[in-house]
């Protein structure tokens, strides 16, 4: 059964810089050009249900916007969810 992932990137601290989206292997993350954030930045989104929860985003952002969720087996029939990095 494979790993399920998820990202949640946080507006606040997200300046768009890209490197989230250049670095994931899934290519699942995308700038939201359609979104401004408060302090006036296009914002990271995930744009597709194909996340890993590998990490690479969290780990190159520079502002730690980006927080990964796993979702792994604990038995055949039963999934948890973690916080990825714990």
């Amino acid at each position: 059964m494979p790993v399920k992932g998820w990202v949640e990137v946080d507006p606040f601290y997200c300046k768009g810089c890209d490197l989230c989206v250049n670095a994931c292997p899934q290519d699942v993350l995308a700038i939201d050009m359609d979104q401004l954030t408060s302090k006036g930045y296009h914002p990271a989104y995930l744009k597709e249900d194909a996340c890993t929860g590998c990490e690479i985003c969290a780990l190159v952002c520079p502002e730690a916007a980006i927080t990964v969720y796993r979702e792994v087996p604990i038995r055949s029939d039963r999934r948890k969810v973690v916080k990825a990095g714990n």
